[in-house]
């Protein structure tokens, strides 16, 4: 067996696996929350978010500790990218998105706050691990505000009622714990072995990790959103289908950044600077617009028309990708 084939299997079984064990992590963290009393939307705002962007966080560590720091700032850049014109363009596309929740209007900002101190550490052309510590520091600081968010917020927001439907409501704590750990230990060996077989593709086609973070890994580590945004959608959910990307968002930049700065600082390419980062910003504007809307209410409908456009933004942003890539192989 050549050693191509054995590096696509390994992401391709990696990812599967990832998507798998990350889909019992958030399982067993939310039913063991649940379990101790904590409040739905504490646990929909934290722990969901952070499980469906733990395939990026796992991904992230093992990149940066194998010395592969590009690929985990192109997981990261790219992942976003994949959220915003991917996931909800498909999710869109599918059934249109109405944006009710003021929890959510809350986020946008924030979120638009993350990117430009993100870009702004990033400017000089490296993360260094200060810049990584300061974007887990300011991690911790956003998940401390999304619990006070939760405490102070209405009972009958959208988002709450949404979430009540979506969060185990009876699990046994001994199952909890063995999703939980299970799940954990699936992720860390999953992403390891995607890692492994992305990297050896990149050195087998002689292209950056950057660019196999941004198309096949962030690619990959985003169909944890994909699946839970088209459910939620399928089921009326639109706000959740919406929370989940935008809170996927703030964990990818200081989670996923902050994790491989902290670990393998490294040079930042001049593509993530005045490609990538653009696009990410310019795609968050857009949704925020979609999704706040014109009306004085301050509510929006990301309609189907709209979910198409992300799609054809996101497919003519990979083929870029894979242009620059066939250009660099030969």
């Amino acid at each position: 067996m050549s050693d191509m084939l054995l590096y696509v299997l390994a992401v391709i079984g990696g990812l599967v696996v990832l998507v798998w064990s990350a889909d019992r992590f958030v399982a067993g963290a939310a039913g063991l929350a649940r379990a101790l009393g904590v409040s739905t939307l504490i646990i929909g705002l934290t722990i969901v978010a952070f499980g469906t962007s733990a395939p990026e966080m796992l991904v992230s560590a093992m990149a940066a500790l194998q010395g592969n720091a590009g690929l985990a700032i192109g997981n990261a850049i790219g992942s976003n990218i994949a959220n915003m014109a991917l996931v909800l363009g498909v999710t869109a596309a599918i059934a249109p998105l109405a944006v009710h929740s003021n929890t959510l209007n809350r986020e946008f900002p924030l979120m638009f706050l993350v990117m430009a101190v993100a870009l702004a550490l990033l400017w000089d052309g490296m993360l260094s691990r200060i810049d990584g510590l300061i974007l887990l520091a300011g991690m911790t600081g956003v998940v401390l505000w999304t619990i006070h968010l939760a405490r102070t917020t209405r009972a009958d927001d959208p988002l709450v009622e949404e979430l009540t439907g979506e969060i185990p409501a009876h699990m046994p704590k001994g199952r909890a714990w063995w999703l939980l750990v299970s799940g954990l230990a699936l992720l860390l060996g999953s992403s390891k072995l995607l890692v492994w077989g992305a990297v050896g593709i990149a050195q087998y086609y002689g292209v950056s990790d950057l660019v196999i973070g941004l198309t096949i890994v962030a690619i990959g580590t985003s169909l944890p959103e994909l699946a839970a945004s088209v459910m939620a959608a399928r089921k009326n959910e639109h706000d959740i289908a919406v929370g989940n990307v935008v809170g996927s968002n703030l964990f990818n930049i200081m989670a996923v950044l902050g994790i491989a700065g902290s670990i393998s600082p490294t040079a930042v390419e001049n593509a993530v600077l005045y490609r990538d980062f653009p696009l990410m910003i310019i795609l968050a504007v857009v949704l925020y617009v979609m999704a706040r809307g014109f009306s004085r209410s301050g509510h929006g409908v990301i309609q189907r028309w709209a979910g198409l456009v992300l799609l054809a933004v996101f497919l003519a942003y990979q083929a870029s990708l894979f242009l620059f890539m066939k250009a660099a192989i030969s």
